[in-house]
């Protein structure tokens, strides 16, 4: 193998390790944001209830608990579909058959958008 294909490849897997740790950083983005919608509705409520009562209550989270750990979960499904897509397109550049796709960007944009109509109807709700 040439000098210049080599270059070439180890080009190409560097490439796809760094898109790989950019949705790796996105996904831990997502989960952070799941879990600080769930921390700070409970922060809320206690605050409310304490200006209320002058009691810290134990009281049901109401939606955004589940919308906080659907987050969660979305955040975690995309460190699946990164791996995946890692590794298909590793297996591409050796071959040298690479073919894009971008299947797990549109279930990701898919989903946050979802994400985004739940948390805009629930901000809504709560007004």
């Amino acid at each position: 193998m040439s000098n210049n294909i080599v270059q070439k490849k180890v080009s190409d897997h560097l490439a796809n390790e760094r898109t790989f740790l950019a949705w790796i950083r996105t996904s831990l983005g997502i989960m952070g944001f799941g879990f600080v919608v769930v921390k700070f509705s409970l922060f809320i409520r206690q605050i409310e209830s304490v200006l209320r009562t002058g009691v810290i209550a134990h009281s049901h989270q109401g939606y955004s608990g589940v919308v906080g750990v659907f987050i969660v979960i979305i955040g975690a499904l995309t460190v699946v579909l990164a791996f995946f897509k890692f590794r298909k397109v590793n297996k591409q550049i050796e071959d040298e058959n690479f073919a894009q796709g971008s299947f797990g960007i549109t279930i990701t944009a898919v989903l946050i958008f979802i994400i985004g109509v739940i948390l805009s109807w629930y901000l809504i709700d709560s007004l």
